[in-house]
């Protein structure tokens, strides 16, 4: 069972006015939820750092008439096949595909795949973005 704990914060006047101008823009209802969110996102990066196992997702948009990219970034996913949760394929126009690879393992596998997706010859953007197994973060 968790407890909520209060405690105070001291903060420049000028550095609360900003904090309170990015709560409203990200609609968060009140500071406490903004700062929990904060601390998560934080604990999120210190498991990647830390080499815990993590969770996430590679996106790749690239052109399929690329001659031979299509082949090179399956073969690519089969040799990381340990990581690899699940891949989604999507056509978004007549020449251009997103992938999304949902990944679970240790950052610098996950680290490595990245990598060599992203840099295949006809990949014309990638992302990556780190998320947590959930199993440290309350």
């Amino acid at each position: 069972m968790s407890f909520l704990v209060r405690f105070g914060v001291s903060l420049e006047k000028e550095l609360l006015k900003k904090f309170d101008t990015h709560i409203k823009k990200k609609k968060y209802t009140n500071r406490s939820e903004a700062i929990r969110d904060l601390i998560r996102g934080n604990l999120v990066m210190e498991e990647w750092q830390e080499g815990k196992e993590i969770t996430g997702s590679i996106t790749l948009v690239y052109d399929h008439h690329k001659r031979e990219l299509v082949n090179m970034l399956i073969d690519i996913q089969h040799d990381y096949h340990g990581i690899i949760l699940s891949s989604q394929h999507i056509h978004l126009d007549h020449d251009n595909c997103l992938e999304i690879i949902v990944i679970k393992g240790k950052p610098q596998m996950v680290e490595e795949l990245y990598g060599k997706l992203k840099s295949a010859k006809g990949v014309k953007h990638g992302g990556i973005s780190m998320a947590t197994t959930g199993k440290g973060i309350l």
